[in-house]
Parts: C-alpha cells; structure tokens; sequence
C-alpha cells in the first residue's frame, strides 16, 4: 500500500504548482507516521505541516475550561490553521507554520519553513474532512485528503502507549483514551466519506 501512496504523493509534487495532500483519521490512526513516510520518499519535493501546530496553548484551554478535552474540535485555532492552507496554497511567499511538541504539551509558533519553490505540502490531522465550521474549509483547500482507517483496538493500544511514552501512568492513559480520544474518533469517523482514498489496516 505504501507504493500506492508514495506514488500518488510523487504524483501530485510533479504537477508543476503548489499541490496540498491531507491525510486524515481518528486519534492514534497513524497519521504522523504514513505522513513521515511519504515526506522521506519525496526527496525535498515536500514539507510536512501537522494539523496539531493549532492546539490551544494550555493556558487558553484552562481559561475556557477545556483542558480536561485537549484534542476535541474546539480546542484549536481552526480558523488560523484554514487561514495558513490558504496562504500555502497561494505560494507566493515563506510561510512559517506552527510545530506541537508531545514533549511539552505545546506549540512553537514560525517553526516550519513552507519555501514557496516547495511543489507538494503534506497536512495530516483528525479533522480535516470535518464539514462542520470552523473546519468546513479545510476540504476544499486540500487538492487530495487519504482517511487512515487502521484496526481499532491497534490504534487504541497505540494510543496508550504514546500516553504513557509521555509520561502518563497506564491507568490513566487508558482513562484519557477511552473518555478523550474516542470521543474524538466517534466524530472523525464519518468524514470518511469525504476522503479520496480509505486506506483500510495499516500500510505495509
């Protein structure tokens, strides 16, 4: 399946002008990882911009009363994030664009370089197919969006253990995924309709 991806990704950067590529699916669906695999076959033709660099700071969602539920649709900057699509889409200029650090918690604004000589920008995040606003528009500024769509109780466990890499203890990771995280996933998992491709298991 990778081949397959490689190839459409390879497809869109030859086409001579700014191209962006979506990849979309529930928490823990692999998206990151299928993002970075494409991004290290495309040989400097691409660049890599996550959905994740619009979280809100941890201070806004404590002062919103959402930091029980970081991760749900209304804890990030959509409107900046559609408002950064359509500047790379314009590719007339530098854009820097935010990177979130599992680390921290936090993003760091100016991170990512978009050059504007760069042909394919790769986006990947829960929400891109969302129809709803703040994120209807995200759609229709992708020139292609894959849904990732990997067994669920992979990504669950998936999901966990990255909890616990960063520093939760089991019982509670698992308490943040299931009330957390597949709440969000009970919402992703309709906009695989809207997706040009489904990408059903992992890629091998």
């Amino acid at each position: 399946m990778y081949s397959e991806l490689i190839s459409r990704a390879k497809a869109l950067a030859a086409g001579g002008e700014r191209r962006v590529l979506g990849i979309a699916g529930a928490p823990g669906a692999g998206k990151g990882t299928v993002a970075e695999r494409v991004l290290s076959e495309l040989a400097g033709s691409a660049v890599l911009v996550p959905m994740d660099g619009f979280h809100l700071a941890n201070a806004q969602l404590s002062r919103l009363g959402r930091a029980d539920r970081k991760g749900a649709p209304d804890t990030f900057d959509a409107a900046g994030y559609v408002a950064l699509l359509r500047r790379i889409r314009e590719g007339a200029e530098t854009v820097f664009a935010p990177q979130f650090h599992r680390d921290v918690e936090e993003s760091y604004a100016a991170e990512i370089a978009v050059e504007p000589d760069v042909p394919l920008v790769i986006t990947e995040g829960n929400y891109l197919l969302l129809d709803t606003p703040p994120w209807s528009p995200v759609r229709g500024l992708l020139d292609e969006c894959w849904f990732l769509a990997p067994d669920d109780e992979i990504r669950v466990q998936r999901l966990i253990d990255r909890h616990v890499r960063y520093g939760r203890t089991p019982e509670a990771a698992a308490e943040w995924v299931h009330r957390s995280d597949e709440r969000n996933a009970a919402v992703v998992a309709p906009t695989r309709v809207r997706a040009d491709l489904v990408v059903d298991g992992d890629p091998s």
